[in-house]
């Protein structure tokens, strides 16, 4: 099939279509406007300001970042410009550079771009992208859940039908129709809040009718991820305890039951699933 030969870091065009909402389309109607300032006119600029001045914007910058990163929903240049920077888009570039610096000396964290043509920014723990990644073992249920998704698109070289994603969920006792007890509505976090976090990409198949949708990598998580753990995390041999339930329960409540680690589960899962299909 065409669309399982697309390069596994090639994103399509749904990468950079814009969320709708008013909020975003006033960021990009700012960014559309602003021009990045040379070296010369932030010069010129720095020098009819005081150092407080320059200060408290940058404070003010990264107070708005690390609010709005609560979310794990890139921040946007336009939106920046147009809610805290302002009047003082002349000397972005030095307010940037200083946000940056007090992310990594303060909080331990690195500003990213993850999109240099949207211009659009990301938190992560700056250990984290030292040691290769995030975790494996996240506590918040739906990290886990999204790196066995990263998985099985990791798997499928790079692009997984949403089928397969759904059959997979289902067999975890997680229906994508139903609302979960721990994850709420799971399509929707699926294919909106990942989608919105940029963790994933939910990209349409053309002549496709009903309508059908493939899953990809997202800017996020190709930043966030490392390929190379993900890949060790997936061919470590599984437990063989889990293993023997899978084959004859094939059911999360019951492999749960076994008081076995979620990280177990779930890595046992992906090893059992790729097995059978």
């Amino acid at each position: 099939m065409l669309q399982n030969k697309r390069s596994f870091n090639t994103h399509s065009s749904s990468a950079n279509k814009k969320p709708s909402g008013t909020a975003g389309a006033a960021g990009e109607d700012e960014d559309a406007t602003f021009t990045q300032p040379t070296s010369s006119q932030v010069e010129r600029s720095l020098k009819k300001l005081l150092p407080g001045q320059i200060d408290q914007k940058t404070a003010d910058v990264v107070e708005y970042i690390l609010v709005k990163d609560q979310k794990k929903i890139p921040i946007r240049r336009g939106d920046l410009v147009k809610h805290v920077i302002k009047e003082y888009r002349n000397v972005y570039p030095e307010i940037m550079k200083r946000v940056a610096h007090t992310f990594e000396e303060v909080f331990g964290l690195k500003l990213v771009n993850i999109d240099t043509k949207n211009q659009l920014y990301i938190l992560i723990n700056k250990f984290e992208a030292i040691a290769g990644g995030l975790s494996f073992s996240s506590p918040d249920p739906k990290m886990g859940l999204l790196f066995v998704i990263l998985s099985v698109i990791f798997m499928k070289r790079g692009v997984a039908k949403e089928g397969l994603i759904w059959s997979m969920l289902g067999r975890l006792s997680i229906d994508p129709a139903k609302r979960h007890e721990k994850f709420g509505d799971v399509k929707k976090m699926v294919t909106d809040e990942f989608v919105r976090q940029r963790y994933i990409e939910y990209v349409p198949i053309p002549h496709t009718d009903p309508p059908e949708h493939n899953f990809l990598w997202g800017l996020r998580a190709n930043v966030e991820v490392s390929k190379a753990k993900l890949l060790q995390f997936v061919a470590e041999p599984p437990d063989p305890r889990l293993l023997f339930s899978l084959f004859f329960f094939f059911s999360f409540t019951q492999i749960t039951s076994l008081k076995l680690g979620q990280g177990h589960v779930y890595h046992c899962y992906i090893t059992f699933f790729f097995f059978l299909f």
